[in-house]
């Protein structure tokens, strides 16, 4: 078995994958999120930056809620987002280290 036939080689390459995915997850969420805080901040529905928002009756108030609560959810995403990310860069550090301090040759596989 060549070395790039490794099983713990393969998981490893995986595993990079999918936490470049998750960040690219990340980035697209927390840019929809501030898009949408722009948004909302130019087309003077919502409050200026710092300020509390303003609540109201109407079509705008009404969208302006759900805005609102589109934001908190994607912001809780983006945090759920982060964690896992910082949970698969823990697990790529670990697997980096045990790939390290195993022997290079002769092995066999033991663990």
């Amino acid at each position: 078995m060549s070395a790039n036939d490794r099983p713990e080689l393969r998981a490893f390459a995986e595993l990079e994958t999918l936490v470049r995915h998750l960040g690219e997850e990340l980035a697209a969420f927390r840019r929809r999120a501030l898009l949408a805080e722009s948004q909302l901040r130019d087309a003077g529905q919502g409050p200026p930056a710092g300020a509390p928002p303003v609540r109201g009756e109407g079509p705008l108030a009404d969208r302006f809620a759900e805005l609102e609560t589109e934001n908190a959810a994607l912001r809780t995403r983006v945090t759920r987002a982060e964690e896992r990310v910082r949970q698969m860069m823990d697990r790529l550090r670990f697997l980096r280290q045990q790939l390290q301090t195993q022997a290079p040759a002769g092995s066999g596989g033991a663990r």
